[in-house]
């Protein structure tokens, strides 16, 4: 059975101006697509649709109900927020998937370390994708990056002010954080220095970028750093930025002189250029958690949140050999299919069991990435087996 909706209504004030509405959904509500999106009960995911009013660069005002993905840790809090942005798809017609946004092993991480971490899914993307495109540039012959910042922003500024009436939300101490267009949306959201606004981090910020007839380099290169120096001096809250060195989309410079054009303007921001990752470095926000955990990790530190996101390894244990499958302490049909896979993977990798279940990771955030297809779908907790080649469990 269908959950019942709840709905809440109040003003946002002077900031906005407005009265908005808010509808929470179960997750099988919010989804609207043919592939139904999977639930991570471990993280207490939930769906609310929060009501945004945005303007393009054409003076067109819109207001959609964009989907907001929430991950909680447990108990009642109310527990510090990340709000998470997403990028932006090559074309329009990309823009239409995921329907939701989730970054669920990104978002596991940030749990882990005490936050709500909530993910809109903005206006234009995903189900809200109807041919209203606040986030566009006008095309790369004079490209415009204020309106859609603001745009983009003005969706962080409403969901901020929706969560101070989530009671395990602490929304007087919260982060901003976003990946390419997601990166630039962050960056955006500091210069306007909204209340409760503790930081912020850039993941390979900026638009304008086209990885296959432009690679390297963004259309909007100097547009961009003349807006970020003419803002720099209004944010009032640390930042960190992190790029890649192979980033397809900006290049191996850009990101270096938008950095120094924020500092001339009088902002402050700890720069990070990462080695190349993968094929194209943009991705590294998902596919390079290994590179940029560690410097959030320092980041967040100096502002006094230590909590460690993972469990730590435990060291090998004398209660197997990595390859006695018979001793794995879970069904036959799990010994004989996920053990042996993952006995078959290069290292790193990690496998995890909990009561009823397991599961494994090879590659980038192997320990994070095993516990978590472990935990999620059944809403259990998982210890660590095996990682790499050393069985670490002890009964």
């Amino acid at each position: 059975m269908v959950a019942a909706v709840t709905v809440r209504q109040w003003c946002l004030g002077l900031l906005f101006g407005a009265c908005w509405g808010s509808a929470l959904l179960s997750p099988a509500q919010a989804q609207t697509s043919a592939q139904p999106l999977p639930t991570a009960r471990d993280l207490h995911e939930q769906v609310y649709r929060v009501p945004v009013s945005v303007q393009d660069l054409y003076g067109r005002r819109e207001q959609r109900q964009i989907p907001v993905t929430v991950f909680k840790p447990s108990g009642d809090g109310p527990f510090p927020m990340v709000v998470l942005n997403h990028g932006r798809a090559t074309s329009r017609e990309k823009m239409a998937t995921p329907a939701r946004y989730r970054y669920e092993q990104q978002a596991r991480y940030f749990v882990g370390k005490g936050f709500v971490v909530m993910v809109p899914t903005r206006a234009g993307y995903g189900e809200t994708h109807d041919g209203f495109d606040p986030e566009t540039i006008g095309g790369c012959s004079q490209p415009r990056i204020e309106p859609m910042s603001l745009a983009a922003s003005d969706q962080v500024l409403a969901v901020a002010e929706f969560a101070r009436r989530l009671p395990f939300v602490d929304a007087a101490r919260w982060w901003v954080m976003g990946q390419s267009v997601g990166g630039l949306t962050s960056v955006a959201t500091a210069w306007r220095h909204p209340p409760g606004l503790q930081g912020a981090v850039n993941f390979s910020g900026g638009t304008g970028g086209d990885p296959v007839g432009r690679p390297g380099r963004s259309c909007a290169e100097t547009e961009i750093g003349q807006l970020w120096k003419s803002r720099a001096a209004q944010a009032r809250v640390p930042m960190l930025w992190l790029y890649w060195e192979n980033d397809l989309f900006w290049g191996p410079q850009a990101p270096r002189d938008w950095h120094r054009a924020w500092i001339a303007g009088g902002g402050q921001a700890e720069f990070h250029q990462l080695p190349a990752a993968g094929q194209d470095g943009h991705a590294g926000f998902s596919t390079n958690m290994d590179a940029w955990v560690p410097r959030v990790d320092a980041f967040l530190a100096k502002a006094g949140y230590t909590q460690p996101a993972l469990p730590p390894v435990p060291p090998p244990s004398d209660f197997a050999r990595i390859d006695e499958i018979d001793k794995v302490p879970v069904g036959a049909e799990t010994q004989q299919n996920l053990y042996t896979r993952f006995l078959a993977s290069p290292v790193p990798r990690a496998f995890a069991i909990g009561p009823g279940g397991a599961g494994f990771a090879t590659g980038d955030w192997a320990v994070g990435r095993a516990l978590g297809f472990c935990q999620a779908r059944r809403g259990i907790s998982c210890k660590l087996y095996a990682v790499d080649k050393q069985v670490v469990w002890r009964n």
